[in-house]
């Protein structure tokens, strides 16, 4: 299996790519690897070139380029390039933690959707409080959609689930601002009708308070609420995490406490952590194009490549198609 990565995408490139890179290499023997940008960093940081390549370029997509003038006038970019590899066959997927936009924008241009999917979706795993995860569609591919593009989320969301993640019959939730048959916008109503006659597990409407609880396993929404829902996850999360440590450092009494609740909040942190589910995946798309997080470290890369990797193994973009025509 084939992979091609933008190693310069992402905060903390290319180091926390090549290292995950390399860890990934180590797990699966059936990866071979094509890294993307300046060779002599890379270089800098590959320990083993055992299935590496390393296609160099100078050109970077930074994360202030508007995404579409980026890919049309950044040919040579890590990036369009590394999209490229998938275009022309030389990989079976694509990992980048750089410019959002210009990857989804890649994706569509370079990489280009399967036939009968009207819009792709950005969707992340999020986490759970039991530690099971949710596949989240929309979170920002498309700001506006309609009841017909949220039918697909929900058909690409449950052969995602139940091919990678391995879950037997997902349960699908639509996002909505009650969990009342007739609850919710006009978008909401009708995307419940023909949810209620696809063929997919659908549970109905959940709300936004709802959503760690593991109440569904896919849950749509179009991409404007689903990226504020996901944002204000994320910012409550660390906003919590703030409040704990500011509270348990605050005294003396209090830093006992936290020696003693230090494996007991590990596991709780490890457990809420993104990176362990993967990055978000653009689904609808020819090949698996996945979105590794801005920040991510060796781990989340790994974890990247170990998704996409299973969405390839498991002909995730073949049985959409299927699924989609069917």
């Amino acid at each position: 299996m084939k992979l091609a990565i933008d190693a310069m995408g992402g905060d903390h490139a290319p180091k926390s790519v090549v290292e995950g890179v390399m860890k990934a290499i180590a797990a699966f023997p059936d990866l071979e690897v094509t890294l993307i940008g300046q060779e002599d960093k890379i270089k800098t940081y590959l320990t083993d070139s055992t299935r590496i390549n390393i296609i160099h370029t100078d050109e970077i997509i930074e994360g202030t380029d508007e995404p579409v003038r980026a890919i049309r006038r950044k040919k040579n970019s890590s990036m369009v390039l590394m999209a490229n590899e998938v275009k022309e066959g030389r990989a079976d997927g694509c990992i980048s933690a750089g410019n959002t936009g210009a990857l989804m924008t890649a994706g569509l241009l370079v990489v280009g959707r399967i036939e009968g999917i009207e819009r792709p979706a950005l969707s992340p795993t999020l986490p759970t409080l039991d530690g099971k995860g949710f596949l989240f569609l929309d979170v920002g591919a498309n700001v506006d959609a309609k009841p017909e593009h949220l039918l697909q989320y929900a058909i690409m969301g449950s052969v995602y689930a139940e091919k990678v993640r391995g879950i037997n019959n997902p349960r699908v939730g639509l996002l909505n601002v009650g969990t009342e048959d007739k609850k919710g916008n006009e978008l909401t109503k009708q995307t419940f009708e023909l949810l209620k006659e696809a063929n997919v597990n659908f549970i109905g409407n959940i709300e936004s308070r709802d959503l760690m609880e593991s109440v569904a396993d896919v849950v749509v929404t179009d991409g404007f609420t689903g990226n504020i829902a996901l944002k204000t996850i994320e910012g409550t999360a660390l906003s919590v995490f703030s409040m704990l440590k500011s509270a348990l450092t605050s005294n003396f009494t209090s830093k006992l406490a936290a020696g003693v609740l230090k494996p007991q909040l590990k596991v709780i942190k490890q457990q809420m952590d993104y990176s362990e589910y993967g990055g978000a995946a653009l689904f609808g798309l020819k090949a698996p194009v996945i979105k590794a997080h801005g920040s991510s470290d060796a781990n989340a890369i790994y974890n990247a490549i170990r998704q996409t990797r299973e969405m390839v193994s498991n002909d995730v973009s073949g049985t959409i198609l299927s699924s989609i025509k069917g």
